[in-house]
């Protein structure tokens, strides 16, 4: 038996051994990370992550829902967090330095031990479900940055102790469930230079010690419940974008925006404000946008305003601004859209207006003016640009202006009476003779034009073949020539607005030439015999609906008018049942064949992708919100362009005219392609929702360059882009052509970010159409662009 100082002996040595043991292992896994993992990352300067840090990626690891298993890596003894084994984690030192994880679908909340992590620059979490509130304990990080929290489902108020990070310079986040007021403290950040906090809940004004940031570049807070007024100070002249679209902001727009000369895009719409347009606004001649619409604004628009020089888009529609328009309006040639509608304008339309060649939307309905419209602009826009203008003429057909009096001259002198005899005898008979071989020519004439007409008729019998077919084409507009119309042909023809007027002899007998075929019927360019071009669909008999609900329907339909929605011009109806309608030509085709079946000598830019994507989104925003009508059916194919590439939305309210098994045979015919929102395979019911998914797919068409119809290593084009971002190869997902443009970065990631959030699988996910539009409209924003790292980063991946 073993005395009990050899017990202790050996026990000491068991202890011995060990410790030796566990040296010798910590040793082992010092050495493999410090020799073996820079191999694969040399960026980490070896330093093994501190204990502190350690304990605060443990906490974060454990408060988040990480339901797909992102995190599975952030396991063991640390020693790897720093070495780039840990997804997400960034190093300098041994300190964490970022969090990259946006897109990884996480769940539950961010702790507030995310305070230990000290040294931490950029907190990177944008596109997840995280929900609760902002953590206080940011205030703590006086190193952090960045906070990009965009897109996720945080709650409660900005902590007024993210003021404290004076080294903050991006603030966004966008999107989310966020109440309260803006913390007056982040008057303290003065670094920052990007202050994202739209779509939340916010109230309160803004405070002025926001707008006295000497840094600030981009300040974005649309769509909340902010009141009060503009600040009137504005301590920096950096601004280059305000926006404040959607809120309830009252008062004068202050004349200290006048000073901002490098603002770029001034977005105040759809607020309360009131007063007149400030004449100190007029020297902004950085600014591109201006949009004031629906406010209470009035009084005169000043003859100065051609001080904004390069101003590309004019929205003042929805306000109280009175008296004529200004003749220097004329003198901004990179104008392009302008909207004066629904004020109390007066006077002619000023004829310098010819000088905006770039002009492609022109309104000036809803106000008192008169006179003629300049007969440039009523060439290039339709009726609907000039509406509910009583004493305004010229631009339409049905609204003719009458010409000026002839000039009044003093009336004949009265000759004097003479006396005259009754006619004789022989007078009367020569007379009498006279009018009777009058007559007798008259019918002799008549006779023989019936007789040329009967001739006529009987050389062109029915089921003679006109061109088409001659061309083998199935009847379509150029081949119908078996009915009748007019008191020729038969049938009837209704006229909207529109350029051209045709009769329906014009049209049955011009020249076709098949354009597509769809679920509808089938599409021909018609040529008429003056030479001009209109685009025919003829419906296919069987599916349309009897003559009575169709005329009730299509002439909703014909009513329409928006400078992105294809105007329907006419239609016909055929004493057979054949029904044609009939839109003005356009002769770029549709997007499809102008993204995909050109040669290799024509490149499209993305400045022009974007303004195609605006115009879709537009265009499918009045047809939601004005209309009340689902397109159910948006893809490539059905997407126009005229002659200045403005995208212009066909085939919208045709499922009106079709039965219920035609309409889902289009939504069939929309998956084959590539542009059916998922959900549509089990509800068979297309909506609002469906629609932004397509819309989001025409995004990445315009983005990809890549046909949506043609799956990509076995997926769909809104998959495969996902993937790709999720592993960081964002760069590889845009077309080379648009990559090029080096000043376009921050703009595609947005849209980018954008075109994801419309395909989110899930409908409640996605966004309306109304929210989609001012981020489109947003150019070098922060959101997705400002965010370097994770699923955005610029870097070109590998």
């Amino acid at each position: 038996m073993l005395s009990k100082r050899s017990t202790d002996r050996l026990t000491r040595k068991k202890a011995h051994l060990l410790r030796r043991n566990h040296l010798l292992l910590l040793f082992i896994q010092v050495a493999t990370f410090l020799l073996i993992i820079p191999l694969s990352n040399p960026s980490w300067d070896g330093v093994i992550i501190s204990q502190e840090d350690y304990e605060g990626l443990q906490a974060f690891k454990h408060s988040i829902d990480d339901l797909r298993g992102f995190l599975r890596s952030w396991n063991g003894t640390g020693l790897g967090a720093c070495s780039g084994a840990w997804v997400g984690i960034k190093c300098v030192r041994g300190k964490v330095i970022a969090i990259q994880l946006p897109w990884r679908d996480f769940e539950g909340h961010i702790t507030e031990k995310i305070g230990q992590l000290n040294a931490l620059r950029k907190l990177s979490l944008h596109d997840n479900a995280i929900s609760g509130q902002i953590p206080s304990a940011l205030g703590f990080l006086r190193e952090l940055r960045g906070v990009y929290l965009f897109n996720n489902r945080l709650s409660g108020t900005i902590p007024p102790s993210i003021g404290s990070c004076i080294a903050l310079q991006t603030i966004d986040i966008s999107n989310n469930l966020l109440s309260g007021i803006i913390p007056s403290s982040l008057s303290n950040a003065s670094r920052l230079y990007r202050l994202n906090l739209s779509f939340n809940n916010l109230t309160g004004s803004i405070p002025d010690g926001v707008a006295s940031l000497p840094s600030l570049t981009y300040l974005t807070l649309q769509n909340n419940n902010l009141s009060g007024n503009i600040p009137e100070t504005w301590g920096t002249y950096q601004l280059k974008t305000l926006n404040l679209d959607h809120n309830s902001i009252s008062g004068n727009i202050p004349k200290s925006l006048g000073g901002l000369a490098l603002l770029r895009d001034a977005i105040l719409s759809n607020n309360r404000l009131n007063g007149s347009f400030p004449l100190s606004m007029c020297n902004l001649s950085s600014l591109v946008q201006l949009n004031l619409e629906n406010n209470q604004i009035g009084n005169r628009l000043p003859a100065a305003i051609d001080g904004l020089k390069n101003l590309s888009l004019l929205s003042l529609k929805m306000n109280r601004f009175d008296g004529e328009i200004p003749e220097t309006l004329g003198n901004i040639s990179s104008l392009s859209q302008l909207d004066l509608s629904d004020n109390n304008l007066t006077g002619r339309i000023p004829s310098s207006l010819e000088h905006l060649v770039n002009l492609t939307f022109f309104n000036v309905s809803y106000n008192n003016l008169s006179g003629q419209v300049p007969l440039f602009l009523s060439r290039k826009f339709n009726s609907s640009s000039f509406l509910g203008n009583i004493q305004l003429c010229g631009y339409s057909n049905s609204v003719p202006c009458t010409p000026p009096p002839s000039p009044s001259f003093p009336p004949p002198s009265v000759p004097p009476k003479h006396n005259h005899t009754k006619l004789n005898t022989l007078d009367i008979i020569l007379i009498v003779v006279g009018i009777t071989l009058v007559l007798l020519v008259v019918l002799c004439f008549i006779l023989l034009c019936c007789l040329i007409r009967k001739r006529s008729a009987s050389t062109s019998k029915p089921g003679t073949a006109g061109p088409s077919s001659e061309r083998g084409e199935k009847p379509g507009p150029g081949a119908a020539t078996e009915t009748e119309s007019g008191g020729d042909i038969g049938g009837k023809l209704v006229h909207f607005d529109g350029p051209l007027v045709f009769t329906a002899d014009d049209l049955l007998c011009a020249t076709a030439e098949i354009m597509g075929k769809s679920t509808y019927g089938t599409m021909y360019k018609a040529t008429l015999e003056d030479g001009s071009h209109v685009a025919v669909k003829r419906l296919r008999e069987r599916i349309a609906k009897n003559q009575k609900e169709f005329e009730t329907d299509v002439n909703v339909l014909g009513k329409i008018r928006h400078s992105n929605l294809l105007a329907l011009r006419a239609y016909y109806v055929g004493p057979k049942g054949e029904k044609l309608l009939v839109f003005d030509f356009m002769s770029k085709r549709n997007l499809s064949s102008f993204l995909h079946a050109r040669g290799p000598e024509t490149t499209i830019d993305w400045p022009i992708r974007m303004r195609i994507a605006m115009g879709v989104a537009r265009g499918l925003w009045h047809l939601h919100s004005k209309e009340n009508i689902v397109h159910g059916n948006l893809t490539g194919g059905n997407i126009l362009l005229d002659d200045n590439t403005t995208a212009k939305i066909a085939d919208f309210g045709l499922s009106r005219l079709m039965t219920a098994a035609a309409n889902s045979n289009v939504i069939a015919a929309a998956g084959a392609l590539g542009y059916r929102a998922p959900e549509l395979s089990k509800l068979k019911k297309a909506s609002t929702k469906t629609d932004v998914y397509s819309l989001g797919v025409v995004i990445l068409e315009l983005l990809t360059g890549k046909s949506p119809g043609e799956p990509i290593n076995c997926m769909e084009l809104p998959q495969w882009v996902a993937s790709v971002v999720k592993e960081e190869w964002t760069n590889e997902v845009f077309d080379v052509e648009i990559m090029k443009d080096a000043a376009a970065g921050d703009e595609l990631l947005n849209t980018l970010k954008l075109a994801l959030l419309c395909v989110d699988p899930s409908p409640a996910a996605r966004p309306e159409v109304q929210e989609i539009m001012p981020e489109l409209r947003e150019t070098d924003e922060g959101g997705f662009g400002g965010d370097e790292g994770g699923g955005a980063s610029t870097s070109g991946g590998k």
